[in-house]
């Protein structure tokens, strides 16, 4: 969705990391997958809600991580965000069970595809390959596909684990196995392009892809971060380059 001519828009993305330790904690996770969604109905502010699952491992993987999730949030603005941040019942309940939070605070900077039919993000900023990037990609897996698909997943896993710029990387998805999604961060949105397309693993899959049709819906959306909050695995990954970027 372009940028308007008129007014500046104003929408923010945001997507939080959970982290759950002990067992009574990962299965009351497991319920708000069912029960969570519903409770962002009537969120002010709150346009779209994606409560996630996560795989084994790095998160891209068949069998699932059940002490890790995700919840992705698109705003009307950052005001929305905040209040929901401080004052929402689920969210404070949440943390009550959470070991660790991690959220990013960004901006949609280019958008390609569809989720579920629709179009969740609108682009608010330019595109700089010299900031701080985020990306997320969804896909929807043709069933014919499936086993194809898998097999190429740990070869593209391993090789974005100690790929240059990179700050983090997990696997996520509404449904193990057919409808997958990733979230990365980047130094810069020019390691994510040198990994994308110079990564001869990555390159293959691309390549299958447009070959095949692997996907009956895809999605790939670059987000420019300016704000975070928490840690992941004990630090903030963002922290440095923001500071930089300023």
């Amino acid at each position: 969705m372009p940028m308007s001519a008129t007014t500046p828009p104003t929408e923010i993305v945001t997507l939080s990391l959970f982290r759950y330790a002990s067992w009574s904690a990962r299965w009351w996770a497991f319920t708000q997958m069912g029960l969570g969604p519903g409770r962002f109905r009537k969120v002010a502010g709150l346009r779209i809600a994606k409560l996630l699952g996560s795989g084994a491992g790095n998160g891209f993987s068949i069998k699932p991580n059940w002490s890790v999730y995700s919840l992705l949030l698109v705003w009307e603005n950052e005001q929305a965000a905040e209040r929901f941040f401080a004052d929402n019942p689920w969210w404070q309940q949440n943390r009550q069970y959470t070991s660790e939070i991690f959220t990013v605070f960004m901006r949609t900077a280019m958008v390609h595809g569809q989720w579920a039919g629709e179009h969740p993000f609108q682009v608010t900023t330019p595109l700089n390959l010299t900031q701080p990037l985020a990306v997320i990609t969804r896909a929807t897996i043709k069933t014919r596909y499936l086993l194809n698909f898998w097999r190429f997943v740990p070869s593209v896993s391993a090789s974005i684990e100690n790929r240059p710029g990179r700050l983090l990387s997990v696997g996520v998805g509404e449904w193990p196995i057919f409808m997958q999604a990733t979230f990365s961060l980047w130094q810069s949105g020019q390691a994510m392009l040198d990994y994308a397309y110079h990564n001869a693993h990555h390159r293959e899959v691309i390549q299958r892809t447009r070959e095949l049709g692997w996907y009956k819906e895809e999605l790939f959306a670059r987000f420019h971060p300016y704000k975070s909050q928490g840690s992941w695995a004990g630090e903030d990954p963002l922290r440095a380059c923001l500071d930089m970027s300023r």
